[in-house]
Order: structure tokens, then C-alpha cells, then sequence
């Protein structure tokens, strides 16, 4: 795929700072405080990154990063860090998400340095879902560390090139770091959430969905008189509710609360499929357009799983235009 042996870690400075000017073209948005858009890109169950590289070329032209779920719910996929390099080998830049279920220290480490060697530039942490909630219930949770015990180590890795048991890295590994966050419920609980991680070492912060603009604008209210916009960039969680199952499945997800005056409006969009997507769309579009317009806001996190292709349009619709010149309107993705 003509990646170097090695990839980008193998030119990198052997100083303790040498990971401290990492992330590529999402740091660079948000250092310029460029509104940054990133997705979401669940890998196949199966052996083959052709859907990760389907996917990140429709993508390409409107995003910054995706990020490239780590056994997302709990069901065994192919690896995050394969998916982040065909997502590389497509021309977008990934975010692999890293969670803490399924690895001890060890092997969340050696990840962790895996990451940068091969050139992806960010990893966003994660605790992750109970086995018992995925297709493997029997399977044994490791939880050696929580996100926020994993992010402080990261962070010494990069900035002071040691691992948690103190042996030196040469040379130390670079990546921005990120993490999640869930704004719902009281904002002062909201906000202490986030500084927890903030402070471990996140250095952006992608949301649960967002369907309740005016609940989310109080909480960002909260974090900037906490003084945390000025520590994090917080990317806006917002997807699409495509189907009438989609809409039932997210009412039950913890965090995520769809008012009744959203939910009202998709319903009445009926019981065609093509006439409850376009309802669908329409409202994400709307939703982004708010969201894009609160203070504080640094970007939007899209996540549409089995409807990628619907971003594009969907960005369209809300005004924003393509990151890069010429880009057209993409198609449907396949799903997985």
C-alpha cells in the first residue's frame, strides 16, 4: 500500500516534546479555530477493509478525521488500527478509538505506540461497553484501567516519554487525544465529568448525541464559566434518525434524550422509509445549523452507522460546504 516501514514515528524527534505538536489536519482546524467536522466509521465483521475504504471516499472531501470504532458496543470487529490505515490509504485522516474493555495496561500501551508508529495521528479513549452487552456475553472484561487512568498515561507518554511502569520510550509517541462525554442531566454533574477527563490529558471531546440544542447550549454555558473551553475543543455529537427502529433504538441509549417535539415531527413524516429519511436528514441538517452557531462550539461529530452516505447532503443542507475544492454529492454507503 506503499506506507513506509515504520510510518511517521519512524522521522520523529526522540525528545519528551516530540509528541506535543501532533494530530495533523484535525489539530491544524482546530488550532485555527476552524469549525472541525468529524464522522464515524464502524469497521466491518469481516476480513476486509474494502467497507472502512468505501466509506472514507465518500467522506473525504467533508471531513476532517473519522474516527474508527474499537469493537463499538461490544461486538467483535475488524481492528480499529486496521481500519484507521485503509482509512489513511483512502485519503482521510482517522481517530482510533481505543477502549479499555478488552486489554490490560500492557496491551493498551503497545496500541497506543502501534498508533503513532504506523502515522495515525489521533486516538480518542475509551472505558467501553460490558461484554455482557455485545455478541460475546460470556467473554471476560479485562477494565484494567478506566478512560480517564488511560488518558494520564498517554499523556505521560507523549509528553514525558515513559511508560506507566517508568521505563523511558525512545522515541516517545505523538498523537492528539480525545475522549467522549455525555452532556445530558444536571450541567454541573455534566461539566464535572468533563473536567475529570480534561483534566487526565483530553485535549478534545467528541459528545453523545445532541437532539435538545437549548439543554446542550446550558451546559456549554456551564463548561465556559468552568474555564474549559480554553483547555478542550468540544465537537457536538448529531446524527441523523433514519428509521422509525432507529428512532426506538436511540430513545433507549443512555444520555441521548429526544424531545417530544423532535420525535412528533419524524413520526409525522409517516410510515414510508424514504419520507422518514428525508425527515430525518432534514432535522440532523437543522440541528447542526444550531449547534454550529453556539459559542464555544469547535466542531460536529456525525454519526449516521449504515447511512454515511447521507453525510455529505446533510452538511450540504445545513450550509456548510465541502473541506475540500470540487467535491461533489455522494452516494449511499454500503453497509457492513
Amino acid at each position: 500500500m506503499g506506507r513506509k516501514p515504520g510510518g511517521r514515528g519512524a522521522d520523529q524527534d526522540t525528545g519528551p516534546s516530540a509528541g506535543r505538536d501532533a494530530g495533523g489536519v484535525l489539530r491544524r482546524a482546530l488550532a485555527a479555530g476552524e469549525l472541525a467536522v468529524t464522522a464515524e466509521i464502524g469497521p466491518p465483521r469481516g476480513a476486509s477493509t474494502a467497507p472502512v475504504t468505501r466509506k472514507a471516499a465518500l467522506l473525504r472531501d467533508w471531513v476532517h478525521a473519522v474516527n474508527i470504532t474499537d469493537n463499538a458496543s461490544a461486538n467483535a470487529r475488524l481492528a480499529g488500527w486496521a481500519g484507521s490505515l485503509a482509512a489513511i490509504d483512502a485519503g482521510v485522516e482517522p481517530i482510533m478509538q481505543l477502549t479499555c474493555r478488552d486489554r490490560n495496561r500492557i496491551a493498551l500501551q503497545s496500541e497506543l505506540l502501534a498508533a503513532s508508529a504506523m502515522g495515525i495521528p489521533s486516538v480518542l479513549i475509551m472505558t467501553g461497553d460490558h461484554p455482557r452487552h455485545g455478541d460475546h456475553p460470556n467473554a471476560k472484561p479485562v477494565f484494567d484501567l478506566d478512560s480517564a487512568q488511560l488518558l494520564s498515561a498517554a499523556r505521560t507518554m507523549r509528553d514525558e516519554g515513559r511508560l506507566m511502569s517508568g521505563r523511558e520510550l525512545r522515541p516517545p509517541p505523538s498523537w492528539l487525544l480525545g475522549a467522549v462525554t455525555d452532556p445530558s442531566g444536571p450541567p454541573d454533574a455534566a461539566a464535572a465529568r468533563l473536567d475529570w477527563k480534561v483534566e487526565a490529558g483530553a485535549q478534545f471531546v467528541q459528545t453523545q448525541y445532541v437532539f435538545d440544542v437549548p439543554a446542550f447550549a446550558r451546559w456549554m454555558d456551564r463548561i465556559a464559566d468552568l474555564g474549559l473551553l480554553e483547555r478542550c475543543h468540544i465537537l457536538a455529537g448529531v446524527g441523523p434518525v433514519l428509521s422509525h427502529r432507529a428512532l426506538h433504538r436511540l430513545g433507549e441509549v443512555p444520555g441521548v434524550q429526544i424531545p417530544a417535539a423532535v420525535a412528533d415531527r419524524l413520526l409525522a413524516a409517516g410510515d414510508s422509509p424514504d419520507e422518514f429519511r428525508m425527515a430525518g436528514e432534514q432535522v440532523c441538517a437543522e440541528t447542526i445549523a444550531e449547534l454550529a452557531a453556539i459559542p464555544g462550539v469547535a466542531g460536529l461529530h456525525i454519526m449516521a452507522p449504515g447511512g454515511e452516505g447521507t453525510i455529505p447532503g446533510i452538511l450540504r443542507q445545513a450550509g456548510l460546504r465541502p473541506r475540500l475544492a470540487g467535491a461533489g454529492e455522494a452516494g449511499q454507503a454500503d453497509a457492513d
